[in-house]
């Protein structure tokens, strides 16, 4: 099976502080990947440097056998990241800025507004699109931020927390979009701090702690040896595998 990321001990230091701790991943082509682990675990690190937000100290990160910083005009287009925080410009509407966002990864304007139209209407937005970012509601901008992040088709979506703060039958709604979305073939990364989350959509996880990877694994093998639980990760790492 292709893998549509490879990461190879990867390492990331912030001054003299180690964020990464040499991690190793591969996450296969059309997977539903959940990354999970508590704050300051380094979820966040990890997925911007694989978007090429962030610079890593040591190791390799490859998207389709690209690496990300040697070949990053290669890598960046298959990439959509919607982060956490709202990134929405303030002054455009909603559909001018997704235009523009496009624009931006080197859609024509027909092209664009073609995508913006198709996106708007699946993710329930279109009847909003002439509102700006302070018009919107967290749910809506939630729902706009990852419209942004597939504008360009990208092979990968990696989504930060992406039902943070919205409301339970906004997640649910958003879960359908994101399954529908990972059955058509697109690769998906989930960062999220709600682990019913993770059962309900992703196929494999892997479970950061303090820059190391405590387990990866298929989903069903994670909560076998968690006994259901993945809370357990995180207060009895099972046999074998050690707090870093």
């Amino acid at each position: 099976m292709t893998a549509a990321i490879e990461i190879s001990g990867l390492v990331k230091n912030f001054n003299s502080t180690p964020v990464l701790k040499g991690i190793d991943l591969i996450i296969p082509e059309g997977t539903f990947f959940g990354l999970l682990g508590p704050n300051g675990a380094g979820k966040s690190t990890t997925i911007n440097i694989i978007a090429g937000l962030t610079l890593k100290s040591h190791g390799t990160v490859k998207i389709f056998g690209h690496d990300v910083e040697k070949e990053y005009k290669l890598t960046r287009p298959l990439i959509g990241l919607a982060q956490q925080e709202f990134n929405l410009d303030r002054y455009l509407t909603l559909f001018d800025l997704l235009v523009y966002q496009g624009g931006l990864f080197g859609l024509r304007l027909k092209e664009s507004k073609r995508h913006v139209e198709e996106l708007l209407l699946r993710f329930g937005l279109w009847e909003h699109r002439m509102k700006k970012h302070q018009r919107l509601s967290g749910g809506l901008k939630r729902r706009a931020m990852i419209v942004k992040a597939l504008i360009h088709q990208p092979k990968i979506l990696i989504l930060d927390e992406p039902t943070a703060g919205v409301d339970v039958e906004l997640r649910l709604a958003l879960w359908e979009y994101l399954k529908t979305l990972n059955k058509e073939g697109r690769t998906i990364v989930l960062t999220t701090h709600y682990l019913e989350e993770a059962k309900a959509l992703c196929n494999e996880i892997a479970i950061l702690h303090e820059g190391s990877i405590l387990i990866h694994d298929t989903k069903e093998k994670v909560l076998e040896n968690s006994q259901g639980d993945l809370h357990n990760y995180f207060i009895h790492p099972p046999e074998g595998v050690a707090h870093a």
